[in-house]
């Protein structure tokens, strides 16, 4: 069975207690925390979602996932360890140098979180391959980051497949995670594909029962 993380990015202004309460109460595994700087991607979200987290922090116990789509990644990633996140993600195209890249996956684990990268539609899953034995999870990106509710891109399946059949390959023990587009009809095809944690915010959101809608994603 997979896990969802629930990308708290479209929770409606004034709800957030109650549906955060709601989602924790439908089980999902994990509050994913979309933070935006406005450079990297042209949404910023950054505050907002430092006073989610904290939030979620005083009143939950669950995993928080920490999406990092920013180009300051050191400042980032002390803001937001303050939470004790579970994990905490950068970008693999917000780095400039492989020195850097494993600078943040050591700044990331010294702080106690677990490691993820991510990777845009564009980015060849192959660059990340070379980072996979010193991280957690990989996340694919099936939608360009910045925003939420857009479609899946279906020609990323089989970049993960690619990615599934290289760590099997390798003996690698890795998470992968999936963001964008998914739902009811797109996540069969991505969890065949080989992901083990999906993301999804707008379908579970909008979804008359968070549980029914979180217990058949994980199906």
């Amino acid at each position: 069975m997979v896990e969802i993380s629930t990308s708290i990015l479209s929770v409606e202004k004034g709800n957030e207690a109650e549906t955060f309460m709601l989602l924790e109460k439908s089980k999902t595994d994990y509050f994913h925390i979309d933070v935006m700087d406005g450079k990297f991607v042209k949404k910023d979200t950054y505050q907002q979602m430092r006073e989610y987290s904290e939030y979620i922090k005083r009143i939950s116990n669950l995993p928080l996932d920490i999406h990092l789509m920013v180009e300051d990644i050191d400042t980032a990633v002390e803001v937001f360890s303050a939470v004790e996140p579970n994990i905490i993600t950068f970008h693999l195209e917000a780095c400039k140098s492989k020195e850097e890249v494993m600078k943040n996956i050591q700044e990331i684990k010294e702080k106690g979180s677990r490691v993820g990268i991510a990777i845009k539609p564009e980015t060849p899953v192959e660059d990340v391959y070379e980072y996979l034995p010193y991280i957690h999870m990989c996340l694919i990106m099936t939608v360009e980051p910045g925003k939420g509710g857009q479609t899946l891109i279906t020609d990323m399946l089989s970049k993960i497949k690619r990615l599934k059949e290289y760590i099997e390959k390798e003996n690698i023990e890795i998470d992968i995670e999936v963001d964008g587009g998914i739902n009811l009809k797109t996540a069969p095809r991505v969890k065949e594909a080989g992901a083990n944690i999906l993301v999804a915010g707008t379908a579970i959101l909008k979804a008359v029962d968070y549980k029914v809608i979180i217990d058949e994603l994980k199906e």
